[in-house]
């Protein structure tokens, strides 16, 4: 089913660059435009979305909290 409306603001449109399976979590590296996110989520939900390396993906980040880091 494709999403009609989604309420996360930050979305990162990418590829699958790489995937580390666990028995239990599985960590998903996406490259974007603006650089490498990466985000844990269950092997299930890895095999459930037929992820694979090179998968067009988006990835959304919503957060209670954003940190700042003086570069």
């Amino acid at each position: 089913m494709p999403i009609q409306a989604i309420n996360v603001r930050n979305q990162f449109k990418g590829k699958v660059r790489e995937i580390v399976r666990g028995d239990v979590v599985s960590e998903i590296d996406v490259e974007t435009p603006w650089g490498i996110v990466t985000s844990v989520i269950t092997t299930r939900s890895v095999d459930e979305l037929q992820l694979r390396v090179g998968s067009d993906v988006v990835a959304l980040v919503k957060s209670t909290e954003v940190s700042i880091a003086k570069l």
